[in-house]
């Protein structure tokens, strides 16, 4: 990774900073990207110190299109290529709730922010020639789109059903059509999982963001998670893999799971007419398209 400019964003704590530092560690110039400037910068001094690349920090709120593109100016003004985009930043809500460019918020983060900013930063990642991109899923995907409860119009959470899992499907269909996309192209957009891991994130979701019927376990897994839910470099080790490995150069649209091996897409990821829902929204919503 020597030589290599790679953008994590969600990079402050938890998953993407770990992330981060282990890729900075393989020698690549780290941008941290977060909400808060002084934990962002103080994540990226901890990585320069111990790291061999460099690390650097970025401010941007990623539920906003107007930072997005600020987010996009400030990486090509201060870089003439990337070569690695890692859409690791998320977002678990207990209610709906609408960001100020209107859009529900678990959406905007979890699947417009990765297509609005690789579709901003495209220019960036072509220039680099052999690009990658790489989008974390979460939470339990695989469920089947539905195209009329993209935002949580109809429903937000239920006995079984909760929107962050639905928009963590949603970002991998949109992943897999970007792919599609840019095939003929040397840039490539591939999937992580990254299992379940106990982040500052998680420690943070209220209980009554689970859906109803695994609300009872919530406090087994606060008990047991700081014991076997804590470690970081297992959680990253997907995205690093797909961020970092020579066998991944020229490879798309491929999804990995927590052990960084090649799996299955989940068939409401596959769904033709969920994908052409997401994007068509994603387009929509955003104005922009790769």
């Amino acid at each position: 990774m020597h030589g290599k400019t790679v953008l994590v964003t969600g990079s402050t704590a938890g998953i993407g900073r770990e992330t981060a530092r282990r890729l900075a560690m393989l020698g690549a110039e780290v941008v941290l990207v977060g909400r808060d400037p002084d934990r962002a910068r103080t994540a990226a001094d901890a990585i320069s110190r111990e790291a061999a690349g460099e690390a650097t920090a970025l401010t941007a709120d990623l539920s906003d299109l107007a930072g997005l593109r600020r987010l996009a100016d400030q990486v090509t003004e201060r870089y003439d290529r990337l070569d690695v985009l890692v859409n690791n930043a998320g977002g678990m809500n207990a209610e709906r709730r609408l960001t100020r460019d209107g859009v529900e918020a678990t959406f905007a983060v979890n699947v417009l922010a990765p297509y609005a900013l690789t579709c901003l930063l495209l220019p960036a990642l072509r220039a680099a020639g052999a690009a990658r991109v790489v989008n974390l899923t979460g939470g339990m995907p695989g469920g089947t789109i539905d195209p009329g409860n993209l935002q949580g119009e109809k429903k937000y959470l239920g006995w079984r059903f909760a929107h962050y899992n639905h928009a963590k499907t949603a970002l991998m269909a949109m992943s897999h059509r970007f792919a599609s996309h840019l095939e003929d192209e040397e840039v490539t957009v591939n999937v992580a999982y990254p299992g379940h891991a106990y982040t500052p994130g998680n420690q943070a979701t209220p209980m009554r963001a689970f859906p109803y019927l695994y609300r009872p376990a919530a406090p087994l897994i606060r008990l047991l998670g700081p014991l076997l839910l804590s470690d970081m470099t297992k959680a990253s080790r997907s995205s690093v893999h797909l961020a970092s490995r020579p066998e991944m150069e020229g490879v798309t649209g491929a999804y990995v799971d927590a052990k960084a091996r090649r799996a299955a897409w989940p068939s409401g990821a596959l769904d033709a007419r969920g994908q052409q829902a997401v994007w068509s929204a994603c387009e929509r919503l955003s104005g922009l398209r790769p």
